[in-house]
């Protein structure tokens, strides 16, 4: 689906694989490779870079929305943490790392204000890892009373098929 468009305004995104944030400014020409999970791949000045469905409208593209009430106890909801990370797609695979299982464990810190996540990979060579981690950050900073997202990638226990829901396998094909 390859598609020429030009940013509306500066749009964040993230380079492809290290992950590293950067700024497309207004008015720039950039060419949407994918669709996938609600994110783009797109191509701009030769850099492969990833923008967040959250931000669609800049590239003139229907957003995602991610909208979470606060609560008014200013306090983290650990579910609406949990709704935000669902919302996060495997780049490959069009399964939501939630129900693929890649999330192992999500801390929360209500003091610091601070969410650390536990996850892992399908791979651990995976070259997305670094993308998936600033998707994970960027969604999850979205959700009310969060000053702070650190993910750490663990590798023990190594991911297997079966820590994905019956619903994913049923989607993915894998379930016999």
């Amino acid at each position: 689906m390859q598609k020429m468009v030009v940013t509306n305004r500066a749009c964040p995104a993230r380079r492809v694989p290290s992950g590293e944030p950067i700024s497309i400014p207004e008015g720039q020409f950039i060419t949407i490779n994918q669709s996938l999970g609600g994110n783009y791949t797109v191509t701009w000045q030769g850099n492969m870079l990833r923008i967040d469905g959250t931000d669609a409208e800049a590239i003139g593209q229907q957003p995602e929305v991610l909208d979470f009430e606060d609560l008014g106890t200013g306090e983290v909801n650990e579910e609406q943490v949990w709704q935000a990370l669902d919302t996060i797609y495997d780049p490959e695979i069009p399964i939501s790392l939630v129900s693929l299982g890649l999330v192992y464990k999500v801390t929360i810190d209500q003091k610091a204000k601070s969410v650390l996540i536990d996850m892992t990979l399908t791979a651990p060579g995976c070259g997305m890892g670094p993308v998936l981690v600033g998707d994970v950050k960027y969604r999850v900073a979205k959700v009310p009373n969060v000053d702070s997202v650190k993910v750490d990638l663990v590798f023990d226990p190594p991911w297997s098929r079966e820590m994905m829901s019956e619903e994913a396998q049923l989607e993915a094909g894998l379930f016999f």
